[in-house]
């Protein structure tokens, strides 16, 4: 996957545009974006070890730091930044994001939690 040709955060710091070489853009909730991070603490070392995330709402994005080029860390304002989201991962969020949004929000029902803190 090649890198996007441009990473925009919106000025609530809610939303994170993608958009990659041939003009295929993908616009992502931060809420997605850290409920759904790639980091160990969220999905864990194996898939029965992966965390379902609640309390994230208003969640936003703080800065974003290239990591070589292939990847960028997200810094959200609750100071996760763990996660290395690489292009690949990122152009699959952007296709997959109304499915693995549904899924979270059964997920929250199903245990009783709230996308509020």
């Amino acid at each position: 996957m090649t890198a996007p040709k441009e990473l925009r955060v919106s000025k609530d710091r809610k939303l994170l545009t993608v958009t990659f070489p041939g003009h295929e853009s993908f616009e992502l909730p931060a809420e997605l974006l850290r409920v759904a991070s790639p980091s160990a603490e969220v999905q864990g070392h194996s898939p029965d070890q992966r965390v379902t995330v609640p309390g994230k709402r208003n969640v936003a994005i703080l800065k974003i730091e290239p990591v070589g080029n292939y990847a960028v860390r997200i810094t959200f304002d609750d100071f996760h930044d763990t996660g290395i989201f690489t292009w690949n991962y990122l152009h699959t969020l952007g296709h997959e994001k109304d499915e693995r949004w549904n899924a979270y929000l059964a997920e929250l029902a199903e245990k009783g939690l709230s996308r509020d803190r």
